[in-house]
């Protein structure tokens, strides 16, 4: 039995739409640990694996391993019944020809159900081989897609050669010519594993492509945090200073003068006053209350800790701006290979379930292309052109 639920339909119905054009049919293979998908266009030229991760589900259980046939473009019709925030849930009994899909409305009570004829695909799983690449980019999803949608209405191929310069994507057409180059932010090191293998150690590959950038946030919360630490001991200080002077205020011994009234306002904000309301019942304390109350430093201090609240808030959000546009290039050796346009604007599709998109080549080596996001990943390898194929 098979009960897989997810959190939103919008990932599954993001991933069809991204296979939809490359292929037909199709085995889901279901397991303990996940939903995986492996399957080649007609051509042969391009092959596509997806793996959904038992963890990246809301509710997860595979009593035995077992396939279901589907026709992705039937598929993405009854996906496309259900809201983008809708709970998804896969009902599959042993052995069943049918495929349940349940779709829960979070914000109302409509539940909707809908059932897909499997079909028996023979197909086999193929061995994916381990492979050492020899160039890694690391790149903006929208900005590749960007990339290979504008480089074909020029022409057909591309050609991708990754330097010391940066990645350059290049191709000619017969009535125009155009080249993209992508120079990378920090030095250009070097690659030490594909994707293949533990998928969490890959993430942690990405996450050291951006340490420069990491190593710098890390520092400023710290000096962020730093910061309040030493706010928050004036404070105390301040408060300690002023819980003295209204002791001294309420037993009449000693007056306020026009000094202490403006610092006794800017540490209380306003609770105080509510304080000495009870505690001075003469017309003199009531009247020190009210000359507190208009005393203008008091504004002043309040708009300068807003203001450096929010400055130190567009700071980090302008810190995870710069790192989706980052360029990462790692390299061992210059590559460079001419692929089929068609594919990679399909492959560029994938771009709406992660803001990155990751690039290994190898000279005569497929190449993969690579989205991995937090409830799995969807990766593509395409053969490269020979000469005038």
């Amino acid at each position: 039995m098979l009960e897989a639920r997810l959190a939103e339909a919008n990932v599954l119905k993001k991933l069809l739409d991204a296979i939809k054009e490359l292929v037909t049919d199709a085995n889901f293979e279901c397991s303990e640990e996940g939903i995986t998908l492996q399957a080649m266009d007609n051509s042969h030229v391009a092959l596509v694996a997806v793996k959904l991760v038992q963890s990246g589900f809301k509710k997860y259980r595979c009593d035995r391993p077992m396939p279901l046939g589907v026709n992705v473009g039937s598929l993405t019709k009854v996906l496309k019944c259900a809201k983008d925030d809708d709970m998804c849930t896969l009902n599959a009994a042993d052995e069943a020809d049918v495929l349940n899909l349940v779709y829960e409305a979070k914000n109302s009570d409509r539940i909707s159900s809908y059932d897909l004829k499997l079909m028996d695909i023979d197909a086999e799983t193929l061995g994916i081989p381990k492979t050492s690449y020899e160039a890694r980019v690391v790149l903006s999803s929208s900005e590749f897609g960007r990339i290979v949608r504008d480089l074909s209405l020029l022409g057909d191929s591309v050609r991708i050669e990754v330097s010391k310069e940066g990645v350059r994507f290049a191709s000619d057409g017969e009535a125009a010519n155009g080249n993209v180059l992508l120079k990378g932010q920090g030095p250009i090191g070097k690659v030490e594993r594909g994707p293949q293998g533990d998928d969490e150690e890959v993430n942690e590959e990405d996450e050291a492509g951006d340490g420069v950038k990491k190593e710098k946030k890390n520092a400023d919360e710290e000096a962020e945090v730093n910061g309040d630490d030493e706010e928050d001991e004036r404070k105390k200080k301040k408060k300690a200073q002023t819980k003295i002077k209204k002791e001294k205020i309420v037993d009449g011994d000693v007056e306020m003068d026009e000094d202490e009234e403006i610092e006794y306002q800017a540490d209380e904000d306003g609770e105080e006053e509510k304080e000495d309301d009870d505690d001075d019942e003469d017309g003199d304390s009531k009247k020190r209350k009210n000359k507190t109350k208009s005393s203008k430093p008091a504004k002043k201090a309040k708009t300068a800790s807003s203001s450096k609240l929010k400055k130190g808030k567009s700071k980090a959000e302008s810190d995870d701006e710069d790192g989706e546009d980052a360029v990462v290039i790692q390299m061992n050796s210059h590559v460079s290979l001419t692929f089929s346009l068609k594919y990679l604007v399909n492959f560029s599709k994938s771009g709406n379930l992660v803001k990155r998109v990751e690039l290994f080549m190898s000279n005569d080596v497929p190449l993969l292309v690579s989205y991995d996001f937090g409830q799995g990943y969807i990766r593509y390898y395409l053969a490269p052109k020979i000469g005038d194929d």
